[in-house]
């Protein structure tokens, strides 16, 4: 007579078993990405490649067009050079130094994570706005903020302030003060330690930083569009662009402009990930 012991398991052996856990669990993370991520970009690439690379180029040769992309890259650098300079500091602030505020400060630099980019939009009109608080004393010296260029600076570089602070944050408290403190000892300025030891080995949280701060300013539309006035060949960036194109049936410029905007932010990615293996994996062959 069989007993229970000897009756076969519907499970597999152990080793069977985490291999089929852990193969499932592979499947599910690439369906995850695939339907999520790699899905809607295909859908994208399709539809601005169907109408043949005619249409590519009648896009690209439209003034407004390129009036848009020019003017969202005058924004991305803006927004890029001050992140990043504020950025780093803020991030050396919050790790190297003790001061009263400091939790609320370090809440305080995932705020614009917390705030839909309505909101900002509508604050900027609060501020900058037609009898806003800061209006008169612009007016005064000649300077339209709102509706006009600096008002989209403005709410970019207020929603990419996280990304920069975000990447440095960790590896600055990973990497400690050891270093730091052995380069004074040795007598090297506080100039020459961060230029010679801290900055080599931020370094590529400040490109992270700087790789998700291109790919949020160039793709923020909802708080530029409050600010900007949606103004054709003065303040419409290409996410505007995209958005006025599909209220007016331009569905073949709207996806072309897409489609780019999306090669530019996975481009810059893919590089710096690229570059990151090559210089890590040269260090480790040396």
């Amino acid at each position: 007579m069989r007993t229970p012991s000897d009756a076969p398991s519907v499970f597999p052996p152990g080793g069977g078993r985490r291999r089929l856990v852990r193969g499932g669990i592979v499947v599910a993370c690439l369906l995850y990405v695939g339907v999520l991520l790699l899905l809607p970009l295909a859908g994208i690439v399709y539809t601005a490649l169907e109408p043949g690379w005619s249409k590519v180029v009648e896009t690209f040769s439209r003034p407004d067009v390129q009036h848009a992309f020019v003017l969202t890259g005058v924004i991305t650098v803006i927004t890029v050079a001050v992140t990043t300079f504020f950025g780093v500091i803020t991030a050396w602030v919050l790790v190297r130094q003790r001061f009263v505020g400091k939790s609320l400060l370090n809440a305080l630099v995932d705020l614009p994570f917390a705030l839909s980019p309505v909101t900002v939009g509508l604050a900027a009109v609060i501020l900058f706005g037609f009898g806003g608080w800061l209006e008169p004393f612009f007016e005064a010296r000649g300077i339209q903020v709102i509706f006009a260029v600096p008002s989209m600076v403005l709410v970019t570089i207020f929603i990419c302030i996280p990304f920069t602070i975000r990447e440095v944050v960790p590896v600055l408290e990973e990497i400690g003060k050891d270093e730091e403190d052995a380069s004074r000892t040795l007598g090297a300025s506080i100039l020459q330690t961060w230029r010679r030891v801290t900055l080599p080995n931020i370094r590529w949280g400040i490109l992270y930083g700087v790789a998700l701060t291109i790919a949020r300013s160039i793709g923020e539309i909802g708080a530029v569009l409050i600010v900007s006035g949606l103004i054709k060949g003065k303040t419409e960036t290409a996410t505007l662009f995209i958005f006025t194109a599909i209220e007016e049936r331009q569905d073949a410029e709207a996806y072309i402009v897409a489609l780019t905007l999306a090669a530019v932010s996975i481009v810059l990615l893919v590089g710096i990930e690229t570059a990151r293996h090559r210089i890590e994996g040269r260090k480790v062959r040396t």
